[in-house]
C-alpha cells in the first residue's frame, strides 16, 4: 500500500514530536549536571549552563559512604552481566528442549508456562523472597540474577524462532550420528543467534534498570546496584539538584553506549521472521 507524501509528513512530525518528548529530558539532565547548585536554584530557566562546572561529578565521585555512587555502578554491571548469561543460556536451552526434544507432557507444560504470563509479576514478590531468604542469598547479587532467569517471555520468543528452522537439518544430522547436543550446538545455536541477541539485549537493560526487586532484596547500601541507590543519592542531596541529575546520568551511560553499539542486532530483531536467511 502506498502513502502519500502529506502522509508521510504528518507521520515524520508526529514521530519528531515524540523524540523530542522522549530525549529532552536526556538533554535537560545533561546540562544541569554541568551547572552550579547556585545557578540551578536561583536563575531563571536555560537550557546551557552559564558557567560549565565539574563539581557535581566530582563530588559524587568522591562522596561517603552513604552515597558509594562507583560501588553501585559496578553492583550493576556485575549483575546485569551475570544475570544477561545465565538467561541467554536458559532460554537458548529451554526453547531448543520444548521444540525438538520430545518428552511426555512437553505441550502441556509449555502452556502451563505461558499461562503464568497472566499473573502480574508481583505476586511472586513474597514467594521468591522467602525462597531467596532461606538460600541466604539476601544482599548477595545471586539475590538478583538466578530470579531473573525464570523469564517465560524469553523462552516463547526464542522457541519461534527455533521452530522456523526446518527439521530436515536435524534428521541429516542424525543420519550422520549427532546426538542432541550435537544439534543444538552446531545447527541450531548459530542459527537462533539473532533472537538470542535480542533476548540479551532486553534482558541487560531491565536488570539495569530494575528498582522493585533489588530494593526488597539488596538493603545493605554497598551491595545495592545503581537505580535504587539513586534514590539515596536524592535523599542525601534533596537540596543538590545538580549531584542528583549527574547521578541519574552516570547511570543512563551504559544504556545510550549498549544501543549505539548494538543498534544493529536491536533493529534486526525487530524484523525476525525464521531462524533461517
Amino acid at each position: 500500500m502506498k502513502v502519500s507524501k502529506g502522509a508521510r509528513a504528518v507521520i515524520f512530525i508526529v514521530l519528531a514530536l515524540f523524540a523530542v518528548l522522549w530525549i529532552f529530558p536526556v538533554v535537560w539532565a545533561f546540562f544541569t549536571s554541568f551547572k552550579s547548585n547556585n545557578e540551578i536554584i536561583t536563575s531563571d530557566f536555560s537550557l546551557i549552563p552559564h558557567q560549565w562546572v565539574l563539581d557535581n561529578f566530582y563530588e559524587l565521585l568522591n562522596g561517603n559512604e552513604q552515597t558509594p555512587v562507583l560501588r553501585w555502578f559496578l553492583n550493576s554491571l556485575v549483575i546485569s552481566v551475570g544475570q544477561t548469561l545465565l538467561v541467554v543460556v536458559v532460554v537458548a536451552l529451554a526453547a531448543y528442549g520444548y521444540t525438538r526434544v520430545k518428552f511426555r507432557g512437553r505441550d502441556a507444560l509449555f502452556t502451563f508456562l505461558i499461562a503464568t504470563m497472566m499473573f502480574p509479576g508481583v505476586l511472586n514478590l513474597i514467594p521468591n523472597y522467602k525462597i531467596v531468604e532461606a538460600l541466604g542469598w539476601i544482599n548477595t547479587p545471586l539475590a538478583i540474577i538466578v530470579p531473573g532467569a525464570a523469564g517465560v517471555y524469553n523462552v516463547f520468543l526464542v522457541q519461534q524462532f527455533v521452530r522456523g528452522i526446518p527439521t530436515e537439518l536435524d534428521e541429516a544430522a542424525i543420519v550422520d550420528g549427532a546426538n542432541h547436543w550435537q544439534i543444538f550446538l552446531y545447527i541450531v545455536l548459530p542459527l537462533i543467534r539473532p533472537a538470542l541477541t535480542v533476548v540479551a539485549l532486553f534482558t541487560f537493560t531491565g536488570a539495569w534498570n530494575d528498582f522493585l526487586w533489588p530494593s526488597i532484596v539488596m538493603t545493605d547500601v554497598d551491595a545495592m546496584p545503581i537505580t535504587p541507590g539513586l534514590q539515596l543519592l536524592q535523599g542525601q542531596y534533596q537540596t543538590y539538584p545538580g549531584i542528583a541529575t549527574a547521578g541519574a546520568l552516570i547511570a543512563l551511560v551504559p544504556m545510550l553506549l549498549m544501543f549505539f553499539f548494538a543498534q544493529k542486532y536491536f533493529m534486526q530483531a525487530l524484523a525476525l521472521n525464521s531462524g533461517i536467511k
